[in-house]
């Protein structure tokens, strides 16, 4: 029998920008632009890289301001934007002349003083300012479970950003981590919608609502709008195929939810959807993000790929016409970033009619109304004597903790975890000693691989193991390097003589295109060492250190502990040294599915028929996996009442006691199965999580509100809808069913 089937406005799961502007500030925004010449308005939407204003010989040296060619920048072309570091991470000091520099020419030679808006891709901690708290990636956050912890975290960013004298940050990331190959897998919460959701809205809330001093927050930047996380190929900048429904079902919705958050800047996919290149696409950044979802701020494309339309993706015939395209689309600012062709041809299409002004005032309103918002026209040099905590020690602790609560246990055989004191350790592998490995990506510079530029006083994870077990107890040969062999043989005759080997194994620091690789097995030369590591009979806990979910099937019967650290962060080796030691119980949860093969790439939320008949659902380990060590026993889960209505809440509790020894954090996930459906539905979908902290012997009752928007899904006609019929909700082991009527 079929359901009935209620349908849903498409805006009800969405709320205009929570960031509101007054009348009052819209007409001090229009009155501005009245005053602006055209050319004023074309340079607001010209974004330009450092690196066309300063000199660097090399990495390690502080770039050289050439003012000459910033003069011409922003008096000649009105440029509205700077960003990027010039080559690598610069000085408190070098970012604060940077800054002024730039804002003292805006303010003091041009006609109309419009500050000029920086950004910089800060994505785990202010990761191009030296000395800087350099966080856990996105993906290791995810596992936190915590969101509190992760808008904590936005919040030092935001005030470490802005002690730089930067008002913009270029994240979050959006997309989700559904393709295991993608190289910038690292920088997404994971493959869940819901998850995704709710640690990106509590990071842009975190950076720009930050609590920590007055005026520390700064512009968030949602990215990559739309789809870019799921090449089909998953190599990075190459086309996905999705369909209109998956698009609205799963990548859609964690946008949605920023736009409501108040978030102020969107930065667009470099790739293409359904052949379609993203910065040309109208129907996706007008009609969708800013009628659809009524996002009031301003949308920059991303590094030269306005030009890429024409030299790359052949939609524009010419340059020119690829500016064109891209500004009709909806994108409001060209980070074009290395010339002025982007200004120049601008001005000529405005001037020939195939651009209307009108386009371009709507672009400078949306840049000027972020600029405001930001503080920018107020405090455009910011007040630096406010910003005494950068880098203390009180942000140290922060880092620690979440790097602590990324990792995730998942192998405890005969609870060889944690080691006992005087144990003798071997420690070994390629990620063993080295503080590059635990950062990854946009670390410093751009990869992330320069180890000569990391701070000498944070610890590799073979430093922090000496420092918690003593050096005499800790031996360290790396024997292999990532992709080949170094001195194993030597490795293995003093591995020999351990109680215990600790193997180190992972990815080297990597980030967008270069991060490319053709095979998510882990590198044959790391399984091989792994394989005659344990023909010692000795137990080994494996260590992994990556970006990605490389595959490592082989060894897994072979390693008697795993631990998952992924890409932790400064502090990454101090939180892996805490929980071998049993100083810190893990906590981590998976935030996305272990795949065992390379081409095991389902998903959690997969649909019936991937785990039907003959087509059997498998998995190294499942999303939301992860051990501990204590026990926590789940019990007397109720729902209330058990059959609703529409527009009713759904209230469901369980009650969940630390039945070991030891204190310890749990992540009480909430899963719903929607039983039938007029589109397939997913086996489960996480619709909520909280993470609770229980000493041994101690029981909690958890409750959680379940509404309309829980129960909706994109239906066979592109809308959001809510069809009646029976629910199963799921905790741990207990599971209840529901009915709609």
């Amino acid at each position: 029998m079929k359901k009935s089937i209620l349908i849903l406005l498409l805006f009800s799961l969405v709320n205009f920008s929570q960031i509101k502007f007054s009348k009052k500030e819209e007409s001090k925004i229009d009155k501005l632009i009245q005053k602006m010449t055209l050319e004023e308005k074309v340079g607001q939407m010209t974004q330009i890289t450092l690196g066309v204003f300063v000199k660097r010989e090399s990495e390690e040296d502080e770039p050289m301001i050439d003012l000459n060619k910033l003069r011409e920048g922003i008096v000649k072309y009105h440029i509205g934007s700077i960003l990027n570091t010039g080559g690598a991470a610069n000085g408190i000091k070098t970012w604060h002349k940077i800054i002024k520099s730039i804002e003292d020419i805006a303010l003091k030679e041009t006609r109309l003083k419009i500050p000029v808006l920086y950004g910089v891709d800060a994505i785990h901690g202010a990761n191009y300012t030296r000395g800087a708290t350099i966080f856990p990636h996105s993906i290791a956050l995810a596992s936190t479970r915590n969101k509190e912890l992760v808008r904590k975290v936005a919040e030092i960013t935001a005030y470490e950003t802005k002690a730089s004298g930067i008002p913009w940050d270029f994240n979050p990331v959006l997309g989700l981590g559904r393709q295991p190959l993608w190289s910038r897998f690292f920088e997404t919460f994971g493959e869940d919608v819901y998850l995704t959701k709710e640690m990106g809205k509590n990071y842009v809330e975190g950076l720009q609502n930050s609590s920590l001093a007055e005026n520390s927050s700064v512009l968030a930047c949602m990215k990559h709008y739309l789809g870019y996380s799921v090449p089909l190929n998953g190599k990075d900048r190459t086309p996905a195929w999705i369909p209109e429904r998956q698009l609205r079902e799963l990548f859609l919705p964690p946008f949605a939810e920023a736009v409501k958050a108040g978030v102020l800047t969107v930065m667009i996919n470099s790739s293409e959807i359904n052949g379609i290149p993203t910065h040309s696409n109208y129907h996706v950044i007008t009609e969708i993000l800013k009628k659809e979802l009524g996002f009031k701020g301003f949308v920059v494309s991303d590094w030269e790929d306005i030009k890429h339309l024409y030299d790359r993706d052949r939609v524009a015939d010419s340059p020119k016409e690829a500016v064109r395209m891209a500004v009709m689309a909806g994108v409001d600012m060209s980070m074009v970033p290395n010339d002025y062709s982007f200004y120049n041809y601008l001005l000529e299409l405005v001037k020939e009619g195939s651009v209307p002004e009108s386009r371009i005032d709507d672009a400078v309103r949306r840049i000027l109304r972020a600029k405001f918002a930001s503080g920018l026209f107020d405090e455009p040099i910011p007040d630096y004597s406010r910003f005494k905590k950068f880098g203390s020690r009180e942000f140290e602790k922060v880092n620690l903790q979440a790097a602590d609560e990324a990792l995730i246990l998942l192998k405890n055989k005969d609870k060889i975890l944690p080691l006992k004191k005087g144990t003798k350790i071997f420690v070994t592998g390629p990620t063993a000693n080295k503080l590059s490995v635990l950062n990854g990506g946009w670390t410093i510079t751009w990869q992330g691989n320069n180890e000569e530029l990391y701070p000498k006083d944070k610890l590799t994870i073979v430093e922090a193991l000496s420092e918690q077990f003593g050096k005499r107890n800790v031996t360290f040969i790396q024997g292999t390097a990532y992709d080949k062999d170094l001195n194993s043989a030597e490795a293995l005759r003093k591995a020999s003589s351990s109680d215990v080997i600790v193997l180190c194994l992972g990815e080297m620091p990597y980030c967008e295109t270069l991060g490319n690789i053709n095979n998510l097995e882990l590198p044959k030369i790391q399984l091989d060492y792994a394989e005659k590591l344990a023909k010692l009979g000795k137990p080994i806990i494996l260590v992994l250190v990556e970006g990605r979910p490389r595959v490592f099937h082989r060894i897994v019967n072979k390693c008697d502990g795993i631990l998952l650290a992924m890409l932790p962060g400064m502090e990454g080796g101090k939180a892996i040294a805490n929980v071998i030691s049993g100083k810190v119980n893990p906590s981590g949860k998976l935030p996305f599915t272990y795949p065992k093969s390379v081409n095991g790439f389902t998903t959690y939320d997969y649909k019936p028929m991937e785990n039907f008949d003959a087509n059997k659902f498998e998995c190294e380990y499942p999303f939301g996996y992860g051990l501990s060590y204590t026990n926590f026993k789940y019990t007397n889960l109720k729902l209330s009442p058990k059959k609703i209505k529409l527009n009713d809440t759904l209230t469901v509790s369980v009650l969940v006691k630390n039945t070991g020894e030891r204190t310890g954090k749990e992540s009480v996930d909430l899963y719903l199965t929607d039983l039938y459906g007029s589109v397939s539905r997913p086996n489960k979908q996480l619709k909520r999580f909280r993470k609770i902290f229980l000493r041994p012997g101690e029981e909690k009752r958890v409750e959680f509100k379940i509404t309309n928007d829980d129960l909706s899904f994109i239906g066979r006609g592109n809308k959001r809808i809510v069809e009646t019929g029976k629910f199963l909700v799921k905790i741990s082991n207990l599971k209840l069913e529901f009915l709609l009527n």
